[in-house]
C-alpha cells in the first residue's frame, strides 16, 4: 500500500514540488520515497512506500519496465499476480524478473500484454499512473469497485494527480475554490460522490475508470472512460440456476479463493473481528487456511448498546485466533474528532469513522495488513431496511402512481415542518424503489433550507427485483463513496493496509447473479452467507441483533464537551459566514435538535463540514 502523486509541467522546481506533494502522503507510505522526472516531457512521478511485498529495493517505485519504455507509480495489490506472471511466461519463456513484487509483474504485463488485457485479467485493488515514454501518453487507472483513491485536476494549467487531496493542495498555485454545487448532496449523504470533490476543477477518477492524456498534455488531450462497469456487470449477471446448497458451496469456494489470494504478504497480517456475520466469515476462512496463526482485532465500548467485544472474543476463542481486544473510553473516541479533516481531506461524515480509526490503530500495533468483512451487507442483503422498504414498496405500488404523486405533493407542502409527514410525501412520490429507499434512509426537509441550491433525489431506474435494486444501488454509490473511503483513509492514517475479500471480482459477480430468496427468505437475511459460516462457527455465537459499528452520537451532541463544541461551531459558523450554508437555518437546526432531538445525522454532517472548513482556512 502506498501513496502516489505526480504532475506534468515545464516549471523548473519540479523536484521540490514533487517532494512537497509526497510529503503530504507520508502516512500512506512511511517506509521509503522515490521520484522520477523526465526533462523532455515535464512528467514528474512521486511515490511513498508502505512495504508489503518484496521488501527489498527491487520493489521500489517509481518503477521502469525492463525495456525502459514505461514508468509507473502504483498503490494497491494484485492478488493473482502469480497467475499474471504465468500468463506473461506463456509469451516469453526467457523473461526474467528483478524481484518478486506484484508491481513489477503488473508493469511488465502492461508493457507486453497491453493495458486493457492486463486490467481485465488482474484481480485486486489499485490506483496507478503509467507513462509511455515512446508514445508520450499518461494513463491513470483505478480498480473495479474503487477500493483505492485517485484524484486529478488542473492547477494553473498543469495536470496534477495524487492519492489524496492533501497532495494536490500542496501544489503551488492551488487555490482550493469550493464547488458549492456539491454541498446539498453532501448534507444528504455525508459524503461527496465521484467524480466530484469539494474543489472546483479537481475530480475523483471513477471506479473502473481510466484516463488517457497525451502530449502536449492540454485539457483537449484528456479522455476519460470506464474499463469496467459494475452497473453493466449487474445488468448482464446470469441468474444462478442451481440449488441453494449448490450456491452456498460455490460461494464458499470463491470466498476461500479470495481470502487465500489476499493472504499474500511479506509482513505480519491479521483481520478485524467485530463478531458480526461478515468479519466472522472472513476470519473463519483465514483460520481454515492458517490454523492457529490468524491475528484478530476488536475494540469494545463501555455502553453495552454498542459493544460487540464479548461476542467477538467468544468467536475468536472458538476459531483459535490470536486475539487482541481493547476497550476504548468515550474520551478516546472524542479525541478522534479533531483529526477527521486531515484524515479525509474533504467533508466526510460517517460517524463510524471514529471507531474504524481506533480499531485500525489497534491492528497497526501488531500487523501491517488487515482483512475486513466489508461489502457483505451490500452483496448479501444485510441491512435491516432492505426488507422493510421492499414491503412498503409492495404496498405503495397498489396505489396508481398519479394518485400517489398528487398525495405526495400535498404532504410535502403541508409537512415541511413535520419530518415524518414530509418524508411520507417523498415516499408517495417515489418512481421506483431506490427513490423510496432514498426518502426513507436519508432525506430531511431542513436540507433544502440550509443551502441555496435545490436538491432532487430522482435516480435512474435500477435493474433487478426490489432487493437487488437496493443492494446494487448501495454497491454502486454508498459502498465506494462512504465505506471504502472510510476504510482506506482510517487505515492509511496509521499506515495500515486494508484488504476486502468480499470485493473479489469473482465473488461480486457471483453474488450479483444469486436469486433474492437465497439472500433473504422472508425471515433470515444473509441467508447464503450464514450457510457458509455455519460450517465453521455454531449459530448460537452469531445469531443476535446487529449492533453496527457506531458511536452514541445523539448523547454526545446533547451533553458535555462535545455538545459545547457543537454549540460553538453552529453559533459561530465560518461556513455560514462565507455563504456555504445559511446561518439562520443552521441555528434553527441546532435549536430543533436541542429541543426534541431532531435530525442528529444532518447536524453531524453540518458539523463535519464546518470543522473541515475551519481547518482548510487555517492552512
Amino acid at each position: 500500500m502506498c501513496g502516489i502523486a505526480g504532475f506534468i509541467s515545464e516549471r523548473n522546481d519540479r523536484a521540490a514540488v514533487l517532494k512537497k506533494m509526497t510529503d503530504a502522503l507520508i502516512h500512506r507510505g512511511p517506509d521509503a520515497e522515490g521520484f522520477w522526472l523526465d526533462e523532455q516531457s515535464g512528467v514528474s512521478l512521486g511515490h511513498r512506500r508502505l512495504s508489503i511485498r518484496d521488501l527489498s529495493d527491487t520493489g521500489a517505485q517509481p518503477m521502469s519496465s525492463a525495456d525502459g519504455r514505461f514508468v509507473m507509480v502504483y498503490n494497491g495489490e494484485i492478488y493473482n499476480a502469480e497467475e499474471l506472471k504465468g500468463k506473461l511466461a506463456e509469451q516469453s519463456e526467457g523473461r526474467r524478473f528483478r524481484g518478486s513484487s506484484d508491481t513489477e509483474i503488473l508493469l511488465e504485463a502492461f508493457a507486453h500484454l497491453g493495458i486493457r488485457e492486463t486490467l481485465e485479467f488482474s484481480k485486486g485493488m489499485f490506483a496507478l499512473a503509467l507513462y509511455d515514454r515512446k508514445k508520450k501518453e499518461m494513463w491513470l487507472m483505478r480498480d473495479r469497485i474503487g477500493e483505492k483513491p485517485l484524484y486529478y485536476g488542473r492547477v494553473g494549467g498543469d495536470f496534477v494527480f495524487a492519492s489524496e487531496l492533501s497532495a494536490i493542495a500542496a501544489y503551488p498555485g492551488f487555490t482550493g475554490k469550493i464547488d458549492r454545487s456539491v454541498i446539498p448532496a453532501y448534507l444528504l449523504y455525508g459524503y461527496i460522490s465521484a467524480p466530484a470533490t469539494i474543489y472546483e476543477g479537481v475530480h475523483k477518477l471513477m471506479p473502473g475508470g481510466i484516463l488517457k492524456l497525451r502530449a502536449p498534455f492540454t485539457e483537449a488531450c484528456e479522455k476519460t472512460a470506464r474499463w469496467y462497469s459494475l452497473k453493466d456487470a449487474a445488468e448482464r449477471a446470469v441468474l444462478f440456476k442451481g440449488s441453494f446448497e449448490e450456491a452456498a458451496e460455490e460461494l464458499e469456494r470463491l470466498l476461500l479463493s479470495a481470502v487465500s489470494g489476499q493472504l499474500a504478504s511479506d509482513v505480519p497480517l491479521g483481520a478485524y473481528l467485530s463478531g458480526g456475520i461478515d468479519s466472522t466469515t472472513v476470519v473463519a476462512l483465514m483460520s481454515r487456511l492458517r490454523p492457529g496463526m490468524v491475528q484478530s482485532f476488536s475494540i469494545g465500548f463501555d455502553d453495552p448498546k454498542y459493544d460487540e467485544a464479548p461476542e467477538a472474543a467468544a468467536i475468536a476463542k472458538h476459531l483459535g485466533t490470536i486475539h487482541t481486544e481493547r476497550y476504548v473510553t468515550e474520551k478516546e473516541l472524542k479525541e478522534v474528532i479533531p483529526k477527521i479533516p486531515s484524515i479525509y481531506g474533504e467533508p466526510y461524515a460517517d460517524s463510524s469513522q471514529i471507531p474504524t480509526y481506533l480499531v485500525s490503530a489497534l491492528a497497526k500495533s501488531r500487523v501491517t495488513v488487515s482483512l475486513s468483512g466489508d461489502a457483505g451487507d451490500e452483496l448479501f442483503c444485510g441491512y435491516r431496511t432492505y426488507p422493510q422498504i421492499a414491503k412498503l414498496w409492495k404496498v405503495l405500488r397498489c396505489v396508481p402512481q398519479p394518485l400517489r404523486k398528487a398525495a405526495g405533493a400535498v404532504a410535502g407542502i403541508t409537512g415541511a415542518d413535520i419530518p415524518k409527514l414530509y418524508r411520507a410525501g417523498l415516499c408517495l412520490g417515489a418512481h421506483h424503489i431506490v427513490e423510496l429507499k432514498e426518502a426513507v434512509d436519508h432525506y430531511d426537509p431542513l436540507i433544502d433550507r440550509l443551502t441555496d441550491s435545490p436538491l432532487s433525489i430522482r435516480r435512474p431506474r435500477p435493474c433487478g427485483d426490489a432487493l437487488q435494486a437496493m443492494m446494487r444501488d448501495d454497491l454502486l454509490r454508498y459502498h465506494p463513496e462512504d465505506i471504502l473511503v472510510k476504510v482506506d483513509r482510517a487505515g492509511m492514517a496509521v499506515s495500515l493496509e486494508n484488504r476486502i475479500p468480499m470485493l473479489d471480482r469473482d465473488v461480486v459477480e457471483f453474488a450479483l447473479g444469486l436469486p433474492s430468496d437465497y439472500l433473504f427468505d422472508g425471515k433470515k437475511q444473509k441467508r447464503i452467507l450464514k450457510a457458509v459460516l455455519a460450517h465453521y462457527v455454531p449459530e448460537e455465537l452469531t445469531e443476535r441483533p446487529k449492533k453496527g459499528f457506531a458511536v452514541p452520537l445523539e448523547k454526545w451532541l446533547k451533553e458535555g464537551d462535545t455538545a459545547e463544541w457543537a454549540a460553538e461551531l453552529t453559533e459561530h459558523s465560518r461556513a455560514a459566514a462565507d455563504g456555504l450554508i445559511r446561518g439562520s437555518e443552521l441555528k434553527r437546526l441546532w435549536s430543533a435538535f436541542r429541543k426534541n432531538g431532531r435530525s442528529p445525522r444532518l447536524l453531524w454532517n453540518v458539523l463535519m463540514l464546518e470543522q473541515w472548513y475551519r481547518e482548510r482556512k487555517r492552512l
